[in-house]
Parts: C-alpha cells; sequence; structure tokens
C-alpha cells in the first residue's frame, strides 16, 4: 500500500493541526495504521496505532489526552487529530501501515513492524 500525508504547518502552542494520510494500492481495510515521528536529532518514535476496524487503538504516553488517531473507511484516509500542542511536538510525523486484522492493537509499534511509510510531514511548534 502506498501512502501519502498532509497538513503538517507552523502553529503556536496550544494550537491545533490534524494529519491525513491516504492509502492507495491496497486493501486499506486489512491494514492496521499508526502515526511516528521523528524530531530534531532524535530517533523515530510510535505516536499512535489503530487497528483495521478502527475498534482498538492506542497512544504514546507524551501523547495521550492530547492527541487522537482516527480512519475513515470510505476514504481510505488515516487522521491524527493534535490538541493543546506543545514545543516539543515539533518533528516530522509519519503514517505507517502493518498488515493484519487482528481485534487488539498491540503498542508501542517499532519500526520493524511497519510494512510501508508516508513520506512525512512536517509540524512545527512554536512557544
Amino acid at each position: 500500500v502506498q501512502l501519502q500525508a498532509s497538513g503538517g504547518g507552523l502553529v503556536q502552542a496550544g494550537g491545533s493541526l490534524r494529519l491525513s494520510c491516504a492509502a492507495s494500492g491496497g486493501s486499506f481495510s486489512s491494514y492496521a495504521m499508526g502515526w511516528f515521528r521523528q524530531g530534531p536529532g532524535k530517533e523515530r518514535e510510535f505516536v499512535a496505532a489503530i487497528n483495521w476496524s478502527g475498534a482498538s487503538i492506542g497512544y504514546a504516553d507524551s501523547v495521550k489526552g492530547r492527541f487522537t488517531i482516527s480512519r475513515d473507511k470510505a476514504k481510505n484516509t488515516v487522521y491524527l487529530q493534535m490538541n493543546n500542542l506543545k514545543p516539543e511536538d515539533t518533528a516530522g510525523y509519519y503514517c505507517a501501515s502493518n498488515f493484519g486484522r487482528s481485534s487488539a492493537i498491540r503498542i508501542p509499534w517499532s519500526a520493524a513492524q511497519v510494512d510501508s511509510w508516508g513520506q512525512g510531514t512536517q509540524v512545527t511548534v512554536s512557544s
């Protein structure tokens, strides 16, 4: 499956952004979907994931309560709604796919679990 991420930008601390990731070339409902991020000088880290049906979701502790992952089957798209953004959220955000129809999502994902990556979209949060 091919992934195309969009929606990044520059926002002030406390603001919101919604990232989108459109999937093509595969059966969207056969994949769990997730988001990772990579800040300057940092390793890529897991952010959130959602299983194939949308019934099971998991978040990294650093974003729990502020970020919401969701998916739209009709649009073959996964979203990451980011609220109350902080300067430490500044990073390139990457959507990711993992083939499988597990009923329960297991987190955190490692990069080794990812089948396909989107190209990344930059989020910059100013203080």
